[in-house]
């Protein structure tokens, strides 16, 4: 499956994000998926700050999606950045112009898993 076929059922949509913090352990929040580029899901950090920790230790995360009939679990691999493009890309971001962004989270595709 493509991000591409999936693509309008994520954008702007609330899903749960989980890291792994250094010790092993799953750490699940919920985000916004601001944007899909290429193979490239882009998130807003306006309010995170154990996430961005976990993805400097380990960048594998998981994105796990749903709707009324069926859902979707992404796997990937997860970068923070505090400055250059794609930070500049989030603080520009409409759905932004509210906050002061701390960063930006760019999980770049692995695998895409139908789920139910």
């Amino acid at each position: 499956m493509r991000i591409q076929d999936i693509k309008d059922e994520l954008e702007n949509k609330i899903v749960a994000l989980t890291t792994v913090t250094k010790d092993g352990k799953p750490h699940s929040i919920a985000v916004e998926i601001n944007k899909i580029i290429d193979n490239n899901i882009i998130i807003t950090n306006n309010q995170m700050n154990v996430t961005p920790i976990n993805l400097k230790g380990n960048s594998n995360v998981s994105i796990l999606v749903w709707n009324n009939e069926k859902g979707f679990r992404i796997e990937g691999k997860g970068e923070y950045y505090e400055s250059g493009e794609w930070f500049n890309f989030v603080k520009k971001l409409e759905e932004n112009k509210n906050y002061n962004p701390k960063g930006a989270i760019i999980v770049r595709i692995k695998r895409i898993i139908e789920l139910g």
